[in-house]
Parts: structure tokens; C-alpha cells; sequence
């Protein structure tokens, strides 16, 4: 026995707009001028990813160190410095 529900007709019209939008958007980056980077784009090889990782990893490292420095630098060396700025 089938439970009958109006709404289903009405559901089913609004995933196929949201369906056809996504489907616009695809082809407007297919002829658009993104798809010209996306043509010249390609796999890089494991060094190329391997040389990426190492970079990135770096930068987050060195980025990491200078916040810790600036905790320990508020947290130990300059409290009464910064004490100020909380005061009520």
C-alpha cells in the first residue's frame, strides 16, 4: 500500500532546477575562460608534488614557530607590557 503525497511532484521540480543550475555552471567553465587553464593544467610528477609538499610544509613550520615566539613573548617576557589592554 503506497502512501500518496502531493508535495512529491513539487520536490522533484525543485532538485531539477538545482540540478539544471549545476549542470549551466559546468559548461560555463567548459567554454569560459577558465577553460583555457584547465586544458593547459596537468598531474605533476612525484617530484614536482614531493617538492610542493616540502615548501608548504616549511612555510607552515616557520609560520608556526614565529606565533609560538609571540605567545611565549606576550605569555612570559611582556605581560605587565600588554596588561593595559585587559584592564576593566
Amino acid at each position: 500500500m503506497a502512501i500518496e503525497n502531493s508535495d512529491v511532484g513539487s520536490i522533484e521540480q525543485t532538485v531539477q532546477v538545482w540540478q539544471d543550475g549545476i549542470e549551466e555552471r559546468v559548461r560555463r567553465v567548459q567554454t569560459g575562460s577558465m577553460a583555457r587553464i584547465l586544458k593547459m593544467a596537468r598531474k605533476p610528477s612525484k617530484q614536482e608534488f614531493r617538492q610542493t609538499v616540502i615548501v608548504c610544509g616549511i612555510g607552515m613550520f616557520i609560520l608556526g614557530a614565529i606565533g609560538f615566539a609571540m605567545l611565549v613573548l606576550m605569555d612570559n617576557w611582556l605581560p605587565s607590557f600588554f596588561d593595559w589592554l585587559t584592564a576593566p
